[in-house]
């Protein structure tokens, strides 16, 4: 179970001011609270069954162990299992999303002691994913052993929730190939909405690539009214 594109937002419109509001305690709230995350860093989060612990050099070999699996990596970039060295490589760069995006980043999930997955809020990358202000893409990718437990779309909800709550985003999205199902399905469960089929260039076709690929997303007034 996976979700991230294989490497149109809603756009709020240009130039708008809002005149003075009332006191809205509630926002009062949710804005105090995520400037103390931001000035914090990473934070650890917890669903009932999951602890998300913000990545590091000690979960390496979790990550070998996930990205090594032919069919966790089935529609990820060339289609291929990882070599260690490859993991290695993705290690640093998914370290480097928490140093360069505060609050963002790479977590690591532990149901009790057991590594299950990975899950991601970073900033958008290509231009047509819209403004970086705001917005973070959400991704997940779960030990096949584990899947078909709900633990992608568990931690997929703790991540909007402290995207949203906690660090104000406004917009949180999700990419993946069309012919993904399972993904899809975890996109529809947490709250998201099929925003756009879409075609990208790539280096290396895999069955389905001519399907394109498909995002998904909920803004933040979507979540908060649930």
């Amino acid at each position: 179970m996976h979700a991230l594109s294989r490497r149109v937002g809603l756009r709020p419109p240009a130039g708008q001011v809002r005149s003075a509001e009332p006191f809205d305690r509630k926002r009062w709230r949710l804005d105090s609270r995520r400037t103390s995350i931001a000035r914090m860093g990473q934070a650890t989060l917890r669903t009932d069954r999951i602890r998300l612990v913000p990545l590091s050099e000690e979960h390496l070999e979790h990550e070998v162990e996930l990205d090594s699996d032919p069919e966790v990596m089935r529609y990820l970039g060339n289609g291929l299992a990882r070599t260690r060295g490859e993991v290695e490589e993705a290690h640093r760069r998914r370290l480097a999303v928490a140093t360069h995006a505060p609050g963002l980043g790479f977590w690591t999930g532990f149901v009790g002691d057991e590594f299950v997955g990975w899950w991601i809020l970073e900033p958008p990358e290509r231009a047509d994913q819209g403004p970086v202000k705001g917005q973070a893409e959400l991704g997940y990718r779960i030990l096949r052993r584990r899947w078909r437990q709900g633990l992608a779309s568990e931690g997929a909800c703790e991540l909007i929730r402290h995207g949203f709550e906690d660090l104000g985003l406004t917009r949180i999205f999700a990419e993946t190939m069309t012919i993904n199902a399972g993904s899809r399905a975890t996109m529809r469960a947490v709250g998201m909405e099929h925003v756009r089929t879409f075609h990208l260039d790539w280096d290396e076709q895999i069955p389905g690539s001519e399907q394109g690929e498909v995002e998904y997303a909920v803004s933040r007034e979507q979540w908060l009214a649930r």
